[in-house]
């Protein structure tokens, strides 16, 4: 399978032509977005639009600038748009995990409990987490010399081992790459990133 990611796009006009027009090829299956589509609701629609129109499945979930939305229900109005959030979503083979919002609390009890499901039920299996904030010590969270992820996702990173993380939120890490364990953490940013995976 093939598919676009990215994140952090905050309504960019211009970004978003170049997102679609990538996303229409025939090569892609599917696109995710790990959050920060718009800013703080504004554009939110136009986005939505946008990639619901290509007939892909779009897979999103908040960003913190969505996190006061009632986004489940928004999309609803978008047959090809897929909520994401809380979700864990079966695509060929692999399972998808989706937890959006957040800023920087590094601990996050909600997410706690819905991991440790997650745990019980898909352990072994081939796996992908999608969040919108990163886990923490790697390049994906160093900001200004210090790494200000979640500890939480990290923890749950190392114990489950999923073979690819993708994730947003900081600016300043956009288009980096890393390893926690044997996943790949990257960041796709705005420009977004094509990731095949087998």
């Amino acid at each position: 399978m093939k598919f676009l990611t990215f994140t952090d796009l905050h309504e960019d006009r211009k970004r978003l032509q170049e997102l679609v027009a990538r996303a229409s090829k025939s090569d892609i299956d599917f696109v995710i977005c790990a959050g920060d589509l718009s800013t703080f609701g504004r554009g939110l629609e136009v986005v939505l639009k946008a990639f619901n129109n290509l007939g892909k499945k779009f897979y999103v979930l908040p960003g913190n600038h969505e996190e006061h939305l009632e986004m489940e229900d928004i999309l609803k109005d978008y047959p090809h748009c897929v909520f994401l959030h809380h979700q864990a979503i079966k695509i060929e083979d692999y399972i998808f995990l989706g937890y959006g919002g957040g800023g920087f609390a590094q601990e996050d009890a909600v997410f706690r409990k819905i991991s440790r499901g997650w745990y019980g039920k898909y352990n072994g299996k081939k796996l992908v987490f999608v969040t919108h904030m990163p886990p923490f010590g790697n390049k994906t969270d160093l900001l200004h010399h210090k790494h200000v992820g979640s500890k939480d996702y990290r923890k749950f990173i190392e114990r489950i081992k999923p073979k690819l993380v993708i994730c947003g939120h900081l600016h300043e890490t956009v288009g980096e790459v890393d390893k926690i364990a044997t996943a790949k953490v990257v960041n796709p940013g705005w420009n977004g990133m094509v990731i095949e995976l087998k």
